[in-house]
């Protein structure tokens, strides 16, 4: 049961780590939600949800950062980065 929701979690947490408009955003919105994912399946598989947070959300923010905008465009972000 654990590994099938580490699994399903992790596919979650990937799937979604190009939302945002800028590379830098999906960065962003890519590591928080891998350091989410990455606590629930770090208390899951015993690891600790501290490490999974820190591997799930470096995981993330690389993920986040080399997708596209047209791989995954959700559109522009509610809150401004800066650009």
């Amino acid at each position: 049961m654990s590994r099938t929701l580490s699994f399903t979690l992790l596919i979650a947490s990937l799937s979604l780590a190009g939302c945002g408009y800028s590379q830098g955003d999906r960065a962003l919105s890519g590591g928080l939600l891998g350091a989410g994912a990455g606590a629930a399946i770090g208390s899951v598989t015993g690891i600790g949800p501290g490490a999974g947070a820190v591997l799930g959300g470096a995981v993330g923010a690389v993920g986040g950062a080399v997708t596209s905008p047209r791989n995954l465009n959700l559109g522009r972000p509610l809150i401004k980065t800066g650009e």
